[in-house]
């Protein structure tokens, strides 16, 4: 699921509602990116796992886990 920015109507400016929106969709975007830059100064997202399989799921959820709670974004 994608969810994309409002664009404004052939020669007409884009309502104040759809701005508003467009900014929060905005800085959710900036957050979610700075998060996947975050887990790429790992290694092991960063390039080839070598290792097993099988464990590569326990410490991607490892790591993303400690990256949300140093950001606040723990439940």
């Amino acid at each position: 699921m994608s969810i994309t920015l409002l664009r404004k109507p052939s020669r007409q400016p884009l309502p104040a509602a759809d701005k508003q929106s467009n900014r929060a969709l905005a800085k959710l975007h900036i957050r979610l990116e700075h998060s996947i830059r975050r887990l790429k100064q790992f290694r092991i997202f960063a390039e080839r796992y070598r290792n097993r399989r099988k464990r590569f799921g326990l410490r991607l959820h490892l790591l993303a886990g400690i990256l949300n709670y140093e950001m606040g974004l723990a439940i």
